[in-house]
């Protein structure tokens, strides 16, 4: 028989191992995701969401997509911009959101709901004035859409691309259906329920964009994060272009991304799928496996459709 992946893999597992719990420690939310047994949160072990948000590569890559799509959008940007240390900590900023959507994905329906309402109360005191002088305010529904469904996308998106399964047909649109709940929960309207629904809305909110001289700072700060990496021999650029490889069409000529760049990313998105399957056989014990225990499960569930 030969040796199976977990053997032939397993030096190299265990470095991203030590790569994904020192960027992104866990138990820092202190949620308890193995109780009470039988809780099966806000979506279950049966949905799209579990499966897609179990993805660390999908995961990772789409939220530093969803970062490059926000500063699109020039009232999402100025409470970034007047609320956060992003030139600091933009690593931070990060690893919040990483705990956020583990939270109120894999966390009891009581944990989540209390996660929900925590940022809630922080959205609630972020207001100003943008650079063109309209009020801005982090609860508002339509900011609150539009940095769901960024998110949204860009999750989905890095499934799409570096998961080591397909993604079946009508799965997106199960997806972006399960999901829009939390951000509903936070005081979205109108959020898109479907893939079509999604490219709708991000064709009526292009007029709503601009890349502008914060865009641009924003942008370049995250291009400065320089992540460790797991393996000798990956560019600290990966992650990174793996991101920027999903950016839909329209975003990427937006940004003003050179051919250059464009091909600098299509090459960490092929190392990034090549990686893809060892992030699996190294988090064995991670959040979703986790929460499947809790709901008595097994975690390689999460891995067929």
């Amino acid at each position: 028989m030969p040796p199976s992946l977990e053997v032939l893999t397993a030096p190299a597992s265990e470095r991203i191992r030590r790569w994904v719990l020192g960027v992104f420690p866990r138990d820092r939310d202190g949620i308890d995701y193995e109780h009470p047994e039988g809780d099966p949160g806000l979506f279950g072990p049966d949905s799209a969401t579990w499966r897609i948000h179990a993805d660390f590569p999908g995961m990772l890559s789409g939220g530093l997509c969803a970062l490059m799509l926000q500063v699109l959008h020039p009232l999402a940007l100025a409470g970034v911009w007047d609320h956060s240390n992003f030139r600091a900590d933009l690593v931070g900023r990060l690893r919040r959101t990483t705990a956020f959507v583990a939270g109120t994905t894999y966390g009891s329906r009581a944990d989540a709901e209390a996660l929900i309402a925590r940022v809630a109360r922080i959205h609630a005191i972020v207001r100003g004035h943008a650079a063109d002088g309209r009020p801005y305010s982090a609860d508002d529904a339509g900011l609150l859409t539009w940095v769901h469904v960024t998110e949204a996308y860009g999750f989905l998106e890095g499934y799409r691309r570096y998961a080591p399964i397909a993604l079946p047909a009508r799965a997106a649109d199960r997806y972006y259906d399960e999901v829009r709940r939390v951000a509903e929960r936070l005081g979205a309207r109108d959020v898109p329920a479907s893939e079509n629904e999604v490219a709708a809305y991000f064709s009526r909110m292009q007029r709503e964009l601009r890349f502008d001289a914060r865009s641009r700072e924003v942008l370049a700060v995250l291009a400065r994060i320089r992540l460790p990496v797991p393996l000798a021999g990956i560019s600290r650029d990966t992650f990174l272009g793996a991101g920027a490889a999903l950016l839909p069409d329209w975003a990427e000529a937006m940004i003003e991304r050179s051919a250059w760049q464009r091909l600098q990313a299509h090459a960490a998105s092929r190392i990034l799928r090549t990686l893809a399957p060892m992030f699996r056989v190294a988090l064995p014990d991670g959040i979703a496996p986790r929460a499947c225990r809790r709901v008595g499960v097994p975690p390689a569930a999460l891995a067929q459709w």
